[in-house]
């Protein structure tokens, strides 16, 4: 099955197609910066972004976004089309991804909620390891830093 998929880097004009994607798979959103400026912005800063396709159709069918702190490593926006789910593609996109990661050599971190079982289990079996209690907390609007300046 694999040969009927491929692995291959994001191309800018992937957006509106991975955009679409990300729509379907409630992983994305442009109000959390999820816009091409951006993706090509931490591909520069030595992330990548791995674009999985149907070698039939030529759709974009999964994404893995690896953003690179220079720190640690973090995994986004890993997402299979629905249609696609259940074919153990998350497995393929998932072996590209560690390729990068092992190549780049740090640490990768993750968020995902608690409710995606299928998710939580994909992670886990790879060798994720769940942090603890912590809490996640974010500044979306910079505006709202103004309070304390």
């Amino acid at each position: 099955m694999d040969s009927e998929f491929k692995c291959r880097d994001y191309h800018q004009d992937d957006f509106e197609s991975v955009s679409k994607l990300w729509e379907l798979t409630g992983v994305g959103n442009p109000l959390r910066g999820d816009d091409k400026t951006t993706i090509n912005k931490t591909i520069s800063m030595g992330g990548k972004f791995i674009i999985l396709t149907d070698n039939k159709t030529s759709e974009i069918i999964g994404s893995s976004w690896i953003t690179n702190d220079g720190r640690r490593l973090y995994l986004h926006h890993f997402a299979i089309h629905p249609k696609y789910q259940g074919l153990k593609l998350s497995h393929l996109l998932l072996k590209e991804s560690f390729r990068f990661i092992k190549n780049v050599g740090l640490q990768v971190k993750l968020e995902v909620h608690k409710d995606n079982k299928v998710a939580l289990n994909l992670y886990k079996n790879a060798g994720f390891k769940y942090l603890g209690d912590y809490h996640v907390y974010i500044i979306r609007n910079l505006n709202d830093i103004d309070l304390y300046l």
